[in-house]
């Protein structure tokens, strides 16, 4: 590194040209910042856990793989991804016995935990043998029989009942009473959240809907016995069997089932959002440093002439980043913690991530960030310091007082590859659909960003030269500063990329969740065609829909129970397993179609039923599957099947994407309650005990607003994304109103008043925000039109107040940043 040290010439160019500095530190300040809190989202990811409190007292925890995994390729290319189910996977209750047997081992407790209704009221159920592990203790009366439960003092508040007292409950077999055998404290290992019910552990796996099997078994230790040997016991008692054995954090990722999607959240957004992040702040801050090497280009040129050589000239660039990349670095990496630490405490707000998982912060993302600026400080460097350190001292000269009209071959090649890159595959993200279509649309959005920025100098004389004439007539201020535009496209090229940048992604990211939302909202409201729809926020158990059938004037009832399943889809090597919204319905699809409105485009949904069902047509494209094919899929419990589809319909991304009998995908949830109960006819009096009764248009309100709460993430990463692209907008800004100090004197000398030259920069800056609006807006316009044809077959929706708010802002912030530098250097020269 010695060649690369700090020299004299490095360190007075940064004492005496600090504005030019200035702007590179602020642009590899915020690269640093935008890389570093990615790296740590990502690293939190991969290393996030939650300490186990439910199974604390029991040092091994076996359970079923709470993953769907897909494998694709084969011999070296074979490769397997994992999803984490949408709903606990359960192992055979009677392992137990096996587990007990392994060395060390004092006891294995089949563990259950289900929902239960008492009249308006929910609580939680469990097995009683868990107060073996969870410290549940009886402050009255004796444990459960069957046919008996033993209630916390909530629930026996809330029931009104005591030791001897019969209570009505409702399970996912029905509603039953119950005796109250005996009244408990819930123990340490008791983390619900309400009352509790205990029940025995011989009825507990029918209540839950589950015969025979177990959410997972904890094994108690001997006095004495090793946790490891103890588990590596229960693995080879348990050999065979699908069950997997944890301790440690791990048997927290068992209890929380939470984790498994607060880490592909996180890795989500350190990796993916993280990487399209990381290149947008690279490619800024390189394009600052090559404009503050090129505005010293005279310098060079000067430095040649009195007898520099090129390898002078390229030490001296390679200095000047080492000087200023690794503070800067440091600098940006100190918010990028904090920026990590507030995104993480919103995505636990929000109940993405539980809030056991802490941020891991390590030297690893940090070190990254700053590597990521000073490599990117030094490439830039190089690539804009070449030509004047090669080319001969003369012709230095005269390229430093004049700007070349041609710009160079190899960039214009690559310009010109990248433009018809994004144009190819902006015609398969027209031709593709779902997640195709937006996998290629991101393509599209980097490669037209790549060629405005190579063929930069092009486009701004383009747009300096249509700017020129629609000034026409408009005076002095407004013909000098089409001029210095056309003369000056390569500052003009440096000044309008990153509004391009802002525009380009805040209003793809924006854009992409108006767009889905307007559809998804205007299938709800023509999907739901029901004059009543019934909700309960302890869920809706399955006799309601009979209840609701015998009601006076009802036509037609359907009960829905919503959840997801897990669908392979795409080709080959690339497929991956989608996560899609399904409903499964208590009656015929002939009822069905009496309450909702599918848009069904063919089969027919009177034969949903066993191993039958209907999907969206956006699905069933990217599944590749017709009516009457075998469409494989994972229940939300991780179960395996292959049911046919004998319906295509059209409704899904507002309704639901698959639609399946409820009996079929009853025994793979939790819950076996109804989300909904929807209802033709009748009397919102008459149906009002079984819940909240809204019509059609009050629930499509609620679901819409539901959708609204999602928006969170599109429009964190749009304000990241758009909000650095500003800075980096206004800060190149400044730094070429600052360099031009001594044309504005000269201006000024020549009889120029202040005003004209002001008003010649606000035109110029009026044109850099305008051409950084249109280009930016047609990038994200060839961005979108092919996607959300794709994932809704409809054309984006733009709202107009949104759109208006993003061109207002850069119009405000292009005008604010060259008129504020430029008041300061006219002061300090008429001063």
């Amino acid at each position: 590194m010695r060649r690369f040290a700090p020299n004299g010439l490095a360190r007075a160019a940064v004492r005496f040209k600090p504005a030019s500095f200035a702007g590179t530190f602020v642009a590899l300040m915020m690269a640093a910042l935008i890389v570093s809190a990615c790296g740590i989202l990502l690293e939190t990811g991969a290393r996030a856990s939650v300490p186990a409190e439910r199974y604390a007292k029991a040092p091994v925890v076996a359970a079923a793989d709470q993953c769907a995994r897909l494998v694709t390729g084969s011999g070296d290319s074979r490769s397997e991804s994992a999803n984490p189910l949408p709903d606990t996977a359960r192992v055979d209750a009677a392992l137990a016995d096996k587990a007990a047997r392994a060395p060390g081992a004092e006891a294995a407790v089949p563990d259950f935990t289900f929902p239960v209704r008492q009249g308006d009221d929910a609580l939680t159920g469990h097995g009683w043998g868990s107060h073996a592990f969870t410290g549940a203790a009886l402050t009255s009366g004796a444990a459960p029989r069957t046919g008996e439960v033993v209630l916390d003092a909530a629930a026996a508040r809330v029931a009104k009942a005591g030791v001897g007292d019969t209570v009505a409950l409702e399970t996912a077999t029905g509603r039953a009473d119950f005796r109250v055998s005996g009244l408990a404290k819930a123990g340490s290992g008791d983390v619900a959240k309400g009352a509790t019910g205990w029940f025995t552990d011989a009825q507990s796996p029918a209540l839950a809907g589950h015969p025979g099997k177990a959410d997972a078994i904890a094994v108690l230790a001997r006095d004495g016995a090793d946790t490891d040997a103890l588990a590596a016991g229960v693995k080879k008692a348990l050999a065979g069997s699908g069950a997997k054995v944890h301790t440690g954090d791990g048997r927290g990722a068992v209890e929380d089932r939470g984790l498994g999607y607060a880490k592909e959240t996180l890795t989500g957004l350190g990796g993916s959002f993280g990487g399209i992040a990381a290149v947008v702040a690279v490619f800024t801050a390189s394009g600052t440093v090559a404009l503050s090497v090129a505005q010293r280009a005279q310098e060079f040129a000067l430095l040649r002439a009195v007898g520099a050589t090129p390898r002078q000239i390229r030490r001296a660039v390679a200095a000047e980043a080492l000087l200023v990349a690794p503070l800067a670095g440091l600098f940006g990496c100190l918010p990028g913690i904090g920026l990590a630490h507030w995104w993480i405490g919103q995505l636990k707000d929000r109940g993405a991530i539980p809030v056991p998982v802490d941020l891991h912060v390590s030297w690893i993302p940090l070190i990254v960030a700053v590597g990521t600026g000073l490599l990117t400080a030094l490439a830039a460097g190089w690539a804009a310091g070449r030509r004047p350190a090669k080319i001969k001292p003369g012709q230095a000269l005269t390229e430093a007082s004049v700007e070349r009209l041609r710009p160079g071959v190899i960039r214009t090649v690559l310009g010109l590859g990248a433009l018809v890159g994004g144009g190819f595959l902006t015609v398969i993200a027209a031709r593709s659909a779902g997640e195709d279509a937006a996998n290629a649309a991101l393509g599209v959005v980097m490669l037209f960003m790549l060629a405005v920025a190579l063929l930069g100098p092009l486009v701004a004389r383009l747009c300096a030269a249509l700017f020129g004439l629609l000034l026409r007539g408009r005076g002095a201020a407004a013909a000098l500063a089409a001029a210095n535009s056309r003369t000056n496209a390569r500052r003009l090229a440096s000044a309008i990329t990153p509004i391009v940048l802002a525009m380009a992604f805040a209003s793809t990211l924006a854009f992409m969740h108006t767009s889905e939302s307007h559809v998804a909202a205007k299938q709800l409201r023509a999907g739901v065609t029901a004059d009543h729809v019934i909700t309960h926020p302890a869920g809706l158990p399955a006799e309601a829909v009979d209840r609701a059938a015998r009601a006076p004037g009802v036509d037609a009832a359907v009960g829905l129970l919503d959840t997801q399943v897990l669908v392979p889809v795409g080709s080959g090597g690339d497929r991956w397993l989608q996560g899609s919204a399904t409903q499964g319905i208590s009656g015929s699809g002939a009822q069905l179609a009496k309450v909702q409105d599918l848009d069904v485009r063919g089969g027919s949904l009177d034969r949903v039923g066993k191993g039958r069902i209907a999907i969206d047509k956006t699905l069933a494209t990217l599944a590749k599957v017709k009516v009457g094919d075998k469409l494989p899929m994972y229940l939300p419990d991780g179960t395996r099947t292959s049911p046919e589809v004998v319906a295509v319909y059209g409704r899904g991304l507002g309704l639901a994407a698959v639609t399946m009998d409820r009996a079929s995908l009853a025994a793979h949830v939790t819950s076996g309650f109804d989300s909904t109960l929807l209802v033709r006819g009748g009397d919102t009096k008459a149906l009002a005990p079984l819940g909240k009764v809204a019509d059609a248009s009050g629930y499509v309100v609620e679901q819409t607003t539901d959708r609204k709460l999602n928006a969170w993430a599109n429009y964190t990463m749009a304000g990241v994304l758009g909000g650095f692209a500003a800075v980096a907008a206004v800060n190149t800004l400044v730094m070429t109103v600052l360099d031009r100090r001594r044309e504005l004197g000269m201006l000024r000398l020549v009889g120029a008043t202040s005003r004209q030259v002001m008003d010649m920069l606000r035109w110029e800056g009026l044109l850099v925000a305008v051409a950084g609006i249109v280009l930016g807006t047609a990038i994200a316009a060839a961005t979108l039109i092919p996607m959300m044809r794709g994932l809704t077959g409809e054309a984006p929706y733009v709202p107009p107040l949104v759109y208006g708010s993003f061109t207002a802002a850069a119009v405000g912030l292009a005008l604010l940043a060259v008129t504020l530098p430029a008041r300061a250097a006219l002061r300090d020269r008429e001063g």
